[in-house]
């Protein structure tokens, strides 16, 4: 039995995909440690994993006060965060003996720590991996479309945070790359080739074991009754962005007393009491269960992160994306690019351009079409089985010098 260090950040994004990893080690005997924030502890322990935790708060105060307009701001944010993470981490684990670490490929102190501690280093990256080549283009258009006065103290700042953090905990970092995308001898990721971008630019350390589901636990029942024999609509702008009063409104208008079922989650920052009437033929709650009602809808209004995303062309459903932030923007041209589903801005949107939308959607089959392909894609890929087994399987077949930190 190996012991596993897995270090992850806080968001449902990074943290859902993971759990049945977790599930698949620990019932081939691997014990499992995973530092998180506290929020997922219950999850992660249902799944098998012991849970240690940070803080959050001040993990999210360090990561923001690098800066959110630009991507070198964001790797400053990462740098910030060692201070809060790497000390908390070395102390719950003082004494401790573990095999390798996993880390989540946007947690900038997953690579350091298995730096630190010398470890065989696996990544795990839950939104769509990104080379180095095209890393280094998007940070050449902020050298070259930022006016000079904005990048300078911004590159400063990383130079300076850089030079701090591996003199104070004795690591190397060459570029921001490394610090943005945590490079490993191995990565995990929790898609397929097929929706991939530039899939075929990626090498053989790069294993795209496709999307790892699990049905979250949703407090009250959903009456699937009312859904029974239709084939509803559902929308659900997610688990962090849903704080759109106006959109579940405009929703109502575009769709309501239609020949349409639609599904409607609207999470916690919406009270039910402040929607208004609901239309006869919506069904609204703050939470649904949304893998099994996936599976018999016939579009999905989604704000687009990558594991809502997922769970809809699993199951073969088309999409009407309204990308919010993150990689959503990116994960929506994507999948307009594969033909499954078509974007939409929410600044500005009409009830009747969404309902226009919802209709080019549903009346052109080959929306349907790509996102069946996708869905056979995804279907096939192996999910959290295909990961454990590249996990294990790569441990075993390297062999590991611990004192010079490197692979023999």
């Amino acid at each position: 039995m190996a012991r596993v260090l897995f270090i992850n950040g806080g968001s449902e994004g990074h943290i859902n995909p993971t759990i049945g990893v977790v599930q698949e080690l620990v019932s081939r005997g691997e014990e499992v440690v995973y530092f998180c924030i506290e929020a997922y502890r219950e999850r992660l322990e249902q799944a098998g994993a012991f849970v240690r935790t940070f803080d959050d708060q001040k993990f999210i105060k360090a990561f923001i006060s690098g800066g959110r307009n630009y991507v070198l701001e964001r790797v400053n944010g990462l740098l910030l965060t060692a201070d809060i993470v790497i000390p908390s981490v070395l102390e719950q684990i003082e004494g401790e003996h573990f095999d390798y670490i996993i880390h989540d490929a946007m947690f900038g102190c997953g690579r350091l720590l298995a730096q630190i501690l010398k470890l065989p280093a696996i990544n795990s990256c839950t939104s769509f991996a990104q080379t180095e080549v095209s890393f280094d283009r998007m940070l050449a258009s902020f050298y070259s479309q930022v006016p000079a006065d904005i990048v300078k103290p911004i590159t400063d700042t990383f130079q300076s945070l850089k030079m701090m953090v591996k003199e104070k905990y004795e690591v190397e970092i060459r570029s921001p790359y490394e610090v943005f995308c945590n490079p490993a001898p191995l990565t995990i990721v929790y898609t397929t080739k097929a929706f991939q971008p530039e899939g075929e630019t990626f090498d053989a350390s790069y294993h795209f074991v496709g999307p790892s589901l699990s049905q979250r636990s949703v407090a009250g029942a959903f009456d699937f009754t009312a859904i029974e024999g239709k084939k509803p609509i559902y929308i659900s702008l997610g688990t962090v962005f849903n704080h759109s009063l106006d959109f579940y409104k405009l929703c109502f208008e575009a769709f309501g007393n239609t020949d349409h079922t639609v599904v409607m989650s609207i999470g916690d920052k919406v009270r039910l009491a402040d929607i208004g009437d609901i239309p006869e033929n919506f069904i609204v709650h703050n939470y649904v269960p949304q893998i099994k009602i996936l599976q018999s809808a016939k579009l999905f209004i989604t704000h687009g992160g990558m594991n809502s995303t997922h769970e809809g062309l699993y199951y073969g459903v088309p999409l009407l994306i309204l990308p919010q932030s993150a990689d959503q923007p990116v994960i929506a041209r994507q999948v307009a690019d594969l033909g499954a589903g078509i974007v939409l801005q929410m600044n500005g949107l009409t009830a009747n351009q969404l309902r226009e939308a919802a209709d080019h959607v549903l009346g052109c089959a080959t929306f349907e079409q790509s996102a069946t392909r996708l869905q056979a894609s995804l279907q096939q890929s192996g999910g959290a089985r295909q990961a454990a087994d590249q996990i294990i399987e790569f441990c075993k077949s390297n062999l590991y010098n611990k004192g010079t930190g490197k692979f023999i």
